[in-house]
């Protein structure tokens, strides 16, 4: 298995959990001792940056997939019984995945700046 294919296989099942997480049960969401927004801060971070790693090509693409897929998830939770979407839970998995989604950028960029100084 090669590191992109690698890459792309975590960040679907990454963004999978995040759906189940996000959209069932109140009683499958992992606790931690940490607030839940920097939770949430933190796993749409990781998202971001899996997603960015593994599309370099297709940054694009891939912040406006995590990006909508954070508002629309929010937005989803309205269609259950037991959860509420919130505008600031929104806005912090936003914040986290535009955080990812930097970090994973940067991260291209240099390696690639790296590379072609190599060269």
């Amino acid at each position: 298995m090669t590191t992109q294919t690698f890459l792309r296989l975590t960040a679907w099942i990454l963004f999978g959990a995040i759906v189940v997480v996000t959209l069932g049960p109140l009683n499958i969401r992992p606790r931690s001792d940490l607030p839940v927004s920097v939770e949430r801060i933190a796993a749409f971070s990781l998202v971001g940056l899996t997603f960015a790693l593994a599309y370099p090509r297709r940054i694009w693409w891939a912040a406006a997939f995590v990006l909508l897929s954070a508002i629309g998830l929010e937005a989803l939770q309205h269609l259950t019984s037991d959860r509420h979407g919130r505008e600031l839970d929104a806005l912090a998995k936003l914040a986290g995945a535009a955080l990812g989604l930097t970090l994973g950028w940067l991260a291209t960029r240099l390696r690639r700046q790296h590379r072609s100084a190599s060269d």
